[in-house]
């Protein structure tokens, strides 16, 4: 089964007092790619998110996850192998200890204790936290807690990575970590983001929402560049664009 696969086909969402929030969302993301969503507020992109894993489900339209569509038959399998990485860690974290939200995921699978210690140890490795297993989420720091929250989902080894704004409170130094975190996750990455330098630096394709529909869906380089487009969605180009106010030179 291709379980990296993600594809949205004409996805409507109508929230229960009338209001549209998705207005037949496309896409297909392969394994491997890494795939930005951006936006201005409310053009979608948190509704869209919470389909991917069956949060929500659509008013019209479907979500596909490998070889099948995401219905409460195949809820378990999606959220198996579409790790979600919500945009407040504490959303995510809600055990004593570290260890015991990490090893949240794997005990509910029911995975043996010497595996869910394999899982937790390799987790909590990867994200440079192993010294941090026995605290209390509730002492950690903001960049801390984005590090535990993403290695509650890897224990869960997914083959789907999707964050929701991800860089959310963190200082320079914590985003600089959080970017590589999530570089070194090779299967498939996608990132709803306001912080388009994000998308840049991570990100080879970036999906454009507007109103709930897609506005564009190409490579980020092209997309970022193409002012006319970012002003009709209320977006900026990313820092890394933008000319010098003083110099009148361009970045990157």
């Amino acid at each position: 089964m291709s379980h990296h696969l993600v594809e949205a086909a004409g996805i409507v969402h109508t929230y229960p007092d009338g209001t549209p929030a998705l207005r037949g969302i496309s896409f297909r993301i392969h394994h491997g790619e890494s795939v930005a969503i951006v936006g201005a507020n409310g053009a979608g992109k948190s509704t869209l998110l919470l389909h991917l894993n069956g949060s929500l489900s659509p008013t019209a339209g479907t979500v596909r996850v490998g070889d099948f569509p995401l219905t409460q038959e195949t809820l378990q399998e999606v959220r198996r192998t579409v790790g979600m990485i919500f945009q407040d860690p504490d959303d995510q974290l809600f055990m004593p200890t570290v260890y015991d939200d990490v090893a949240f995921g794997p005990h509910n699978l029911g995975f043996p204790h010497d595996e869910v210690e394999r899982r937790v140890t390799a987790a909590l490795d990867k994200v440079g936290a192993g010294h941090l297993k026995g605290k209390p989420p509730y002492h950690l720091s903001a960049g801390e807690k984005r590090r535990v929250a993403i290695a509650t989902v890897l224990s869960m080894e997914p083959s789907v990575l999707v964050m929701d704004e991800p860089t959310t409170g963190l200082d320079p130094f914590a985003r600089r970590q959080l970017i590589s975190l999530v570089q070194a996750f090779h299967h498939t990455r996608i990132i709803v983001t306001h912080d388009l330098d994000l998308a840049l630096t991570l990100c080879g394709r970036t999906i454009v929402l507007h109103e709930g529909r897609v506005a564009a869906d190409g490579p980020t380089g092209e997309i970022f560049r193409n002012g006319a487009l970012l002003a009709s969605c209320r977006l900026e180009p990313p820092l890394s664009l933008q000319g010098c106010p003083i110099c009148g030179g361009t970045k990157g």
